[in-house]
């Protein structure tokens, strides 16, 4: 949506506030583009859609947020992020939690993986110690595929 329709972190955070004053329990992707992961920035920008976006909740409202890491080179591409790629970024994530709502939400909060998941790489992403679930997208468009997937918890 960043990229397709100019959605501002400014305007994404108005979005999340109005899910939780209507009482949804919002899940918010962030990623990088594949210049930011080619340059070493990702993990900036990264943190500037954390900080922008979703840092001015309360613990209360962020808590009840469920984050997805989804790098935009892979979305739809058929290409993923190695585990060690996503274990990195979720562990980035999870540290930015921590500094800013300490470790109780920060270990608490599911940050899933949203990045081209399919049956032969969930097993291995789902492994990782930061990486609570997968944000499903073309895998679940089959019937084969996606209970692959989720047998692979």
């Amino acid at each position: 949506r960043r990229a397709y329709f100019n959605e501002t972190n400014e305007l994404l955070s108005q979005k999340v506030n109005a899910a939780i004053a209507s009482g949804l329990i919002p899940i918010f992707c962030i990623g990088e583009s594949i210049e930011q992961r080619n340059s070493n920035t990702h993990l900036e920008a990264v943190r500037a859609q954390l900080k922008n976006a979703l840092f001015h909740l309360s613990a209360a409202e962020f808590s009840r947020m469920i984050i997805a890491y989804e790098p935009v080179w892979a979305i739809g591409t058929g290409v993923t992020a190695t585990s060690h790629q996503a274990q990195g970024v979720h562990n980035f994530i999870r540290s930015e939690i921590n500094k800013k709502y300490g470790k109780e939400i920060s270990e608490n909060i599911s940050i899933l993986y949203g990045g081209s998941c399919n049956p032969q790489n969930a097993k291995e992403l789902f492994s990782c110690l930061d990486i609570d679930g997968g944000l499903i997208g073309g895998a679940s468009l089959k019937a084969a595929d996606y209970s692959a997937i989720t047998n692979s918890f």
